[in-house]
This record gives structure tokens, sequence and C-alpha cells, in this order.
């Protein structure tokens, strides 16, 4: 039987022949494809520009959504950082205790 080395080596022949009818097919096609997706970058760039400069930004009323960090935790107790005293402070002489959290 054949061993690991040879195996490999006869796997590497078999690809050499494959990709010295095929390779240069598939370089030619890969160039054709990097240059239609560079073009189509292009083009896309340009509109955006032309567009950007053909009218003036959008301003829509409404209100505003806070991210998930900063979001109320709807719970409607107020936290430590919002009460006026940090954690690390120690005691405060403030009058609001700071929130429990569940």
């Amino acid at each position: 039987m054949f061993g690991l080395s040879e195996l490999a080596i006869i796997l590497i022949v078999v690809i050499a022949i494959v990709l010295a009818k095929k390779g240069p097919e598939l370089a030619r096609n890969a160039g054709k494809s990097a240059r239609i997706l560079k073009a189509e970058a292009r083009a896309m760039k340009e509109a955006e520009e032309q567009q950007g400069a053909d009218t003036p930004p959008r301003v829509i009323q409404g209100e505003t959504i806070l991210g998930r960090e900063e979001q109320p935790s709807g719970t409607g107790s107020t936290s430590c950082a919002s009460a006026g005293s940090s954690p690390a402070s120690g005691p405060s002489d403030s009058s609001v205790a700071p929130a429990r959290r569940a």
C-alpha cells in the first residue's frame, strides 16, 4: 500500500494538473469579478456623494430613543449615580437613599 508521503505527492501532482488546465480561466474570472465589484463600489460612492450634494439632510421631529445601557430600569427607583453619591465615596449626607437592585 501507499504511505502518507506517497499519497501527499500524488495529491500535489493531481492538483498541479488540474490547476494547469483551469488556473488561467479561474484567474481571469477572478479578475473580472474584482473589476466589476470595484466599478459598482465606485458608482455607489458617486451616487451617494451626488445625492448628498443635491438634497439637504432630513430632520425628523420625534422622541429620542435611548440605547439599551441608557434606558431607565423601569422600576421607578433612582440609581446611586443619579442620587448624587457614588458607591466608592462611602455614606453621604444626602437625604436620598441609594436604590436596591432586585
